[in-house]
C-alpha cells in the first residue's frame, strides 16, 4: 500500500499536535501519582503564575513565586527538598523547572495545571 504525501499531508499537524496533547496528559498523570509521596517527603509547592492567578484560586499550603522572578527566589527554596512546580497548563512550570534544575535543585517535579496538586 502506497500513501501519497499530499494525501496525508492535511492530517500531520493535528496528529502531531493530538499527539503531543496527550503525551503531556500523562506525564502530568505520571508526576500526579508522585505526588503524595513527595508531599510526606517534605516537598514544597511553588505555583509560578502571576499573583492575581494565585490569588483567584490555588493549592492550600503553596507559595506563589512567578515565573518570572523565579530565578531571583530561588533562594528562597531548599535545594535538599523536592520541588513541585504548577502553573495555568503546565507551560510556565516546565520552564521553571528548568531554571531551578539549572540552579542545582535535583528533584524537581512539574505537577502541569495547579488543580493537579490537589
Amino acid at each position: 500500500m502506497n500513501i501519497d504525501l499530499e494525501t496525508i499531508k492535511p492530517y500531520l499537524l493535528p496528529a502531531a499536535a493530538a499527539a503531543f496533547l496527550l503525551l503531556r496528559h500523562f506525564r502530568f498523570k505520571l508526576a500526579g501519582k508522585k505526588l503524595p509521596a513527595l508531599a510526606a517527603a517534605g516537598a514544597v509547592f511553588v505555583d509560578v503564575r502571576t499573583p492575581a492567578e494565585f490569588a483567584a484560586c490555588n493549592r492550600p499550603g503553596s507559595i506563589n513565586i512567578p515565573l518570572d522572578e523565579i530565578a531571583k527566589q530561588a533562594k528562597k527554596l531548599d535545594k535538599a527538598k523536592p520541588v513541585i512546580l504548577c502553573c495555568a497548563s503546565g507551560a510556565r512550570s516546565g520552564v521553571a523547572a528548568g531554571i531551578l534544575k539549572s540552579m542545582g535543585f535535583r528533584q524537581v517535579t512539574n505537577a502541569g495545571p495547579w488543580q493537579n496538586t490537589l
